[in-house]
């Protein structure tokens, strides 16, 4: 289980352990949460007062400090998960919905043809057509894209790298989504 860590101002810094969320609590670093009550973790005892120490973490919390992220400038890692996730899992070319298994990171302008490995020139498609178009661009295999790519958002990213993300946690991101986003519902 991870904990959603933003700046002061509600942007997405990072995801983080239950241990590292309790050691900004410690040090007075949450300036305030948001979610829900996630874990309780029990310290040792005062010898003035006998109280036993709690530390109680949120599911959100907003840390001290200002941004390190622009996220009109951030450009999120490529990675197959990220790329099948922003996707849904579905062929640019034929639309077939599938297993990640039998996926695969598609260049629209091949790699052989000088064709960069990012973002705007990367789609998921199946194995088949990725065969079947080889190092061509879709004009010359005479294959139709079935939607654009794009650069996924500082929050669309957030939720592209984490796949055990809590219901609360996916409310605060999904509601800072681009319209755009493919991410929607």
């Amino acid at each position: 289980m991870k904990v959603l860590r933003l700046s002061d101002q509600g942007l997405p810094q990072s995801w983080i352990s239950l241990e590292d969320a309790v050691l900004h609590y410690a040090t007075d670093d949450v300036r305030w949460e948001a979610g829900s009550r996630i874990a309780v973790f029990r310290g040792g005892h005062n010898a003035m007062t006998g109280l036993q120490s709690r530390v109680a973490v949120n599911s959100i919390i907003g840390t001290r400090g200002a941004s390190h992220v622009n996220p009109f400038d951030a450009v999120p890692g490529l990675t197959n998960d990220k790329l099948f996730a922003r996707d849904r899992n579905t062929c640019a070319y034929c639309g077939d919905q599938l297993d990640v298994t039998r996926l695969t990171r598609e260049h629209i302008v091949p790699q052989a043809q000088n064709g960069p490995n990012d973002w705007m020139n990367v789609v998921t498609a199946c194995r088949g057509c990725n065969h079947r178009k080889a190092d061509r661009t879709p004009e010359q295999a005479h294959m139709t894209l079935l939607y654009a790519p794009y650069v996924p958002s500082l929050w669309e990213d957030f939720i592209l790298r984490n796949r055990r993300i809590l219901a609360d946690q996916m409310e605060f991101l999904s509601a800072r989504l681009p319209r755009s986003s493919r991410l929607h519902g």
